[in-house]
């Protein structure tokens, strides 16, 4: 992987954090490439970072840097050519009552409640000792990874008959907006909140004339991660050219 090197970017320097567990894959160690200071990591400067595969948790600006895997690849869909499959129309039709609410990056008790319930329900079979990851329900780890950012983003709320349902922190970049996380209320085993939530993002997107929307790394063999590339067409970052 070469450095970024354009003009926003010359002024950050790049370093390689110690290796730790992969979240996404089995028995692996990762390393992620940190940009830095955070200070100078403004909307501009993400824009151009994020167009060479980097993301966002809280103030800090990474991309997987690991020395013997390329499994993360960044993705993000094309959406003047994105057409919903019949299984997305339905997942759509299902939740179009939800209403909707855009609020400013900050710490809100409700959504923590709700992240704290999700992070539980997900994390239920994990087979990780409790010291291998954060533990989700540290209201601390939660104001630093979703509450804090130095670039240009909001907080959505998703609601129904008044009730949270759905939360998506969301960043807005040069060319389309990035889905930096989405926790839901998961009790409904027939519900379809996480589609319908990226479908949603397409139709923002769209309404804000912009031509992308980033969906972070699509990793094989992750299932966390298998979902990505349900929504096509996507351009997929391979060294350093985008590519359908």
């Amino acid at each position: 992987m070469t450095l970024p090197s354009e003009p926003p970017l010359q002024k950050l320097q790049f370093y390689v954090t110690t290796s730790y567990n992969c979240g996404y894959l089995p028995n692996k160690l990762a390393q992620s490439l940190i940009a830095t200071p955070q200070h100078l990591v403004n909307a501009e400067t993400y824009s151009s970072l994020i167009q060479q595969g980097f993301r966002r948790s809280g103030k800090f600006a990474y991309r997987p840097h690991c020395e013997i895997c390329q499994e993360c690849i960044p993705v993000r869909i094309i959406l003047q050519d994105f057409i919903p499959n019949r299984s997305q129309k339905r997942a759509y039709k299902q939740h179009q009552n939800l209403v909707t609410t855009i609020l400013p990056v900050a710490f809100y008790a409700e959504h923590y409640a709700l992240y704290a319930a999700y992070q539980k329900a997900r994390h239920a079979n994990d087979e990780l000792n409790q010291d291998d990851k954060p533990d989700e329900n540290d209201v601390e780890q939660y104001r630093h990874f979703l509450c804090e950012t130095n670039v240009e983003s909001v907080m959505v709320e998703f609601r129904e008959n008044e009730q949270l349902k759905m939360v998506s922190v969301i960043d807005l970049v040069h060319d389309g907006i990035s889905a930096v996380y989405t926790f839901y209320e998961t009790s409904d085993a027939k519900a379809s909140l996480g589609t319908f939530n990226v479908l949603w993002q397409i139709e923002w997107a769209k309404s804000l004339n912009l031509p992308y929307l980033y969906l972070g790394y699509w990793i094989k063999d992750s299932k966390k991660m298998a979902y990505k590339q349900n929504f096509m067409p996507l351009e997929k970052l391979i060294g350093n050219e985008w590519l359908k």
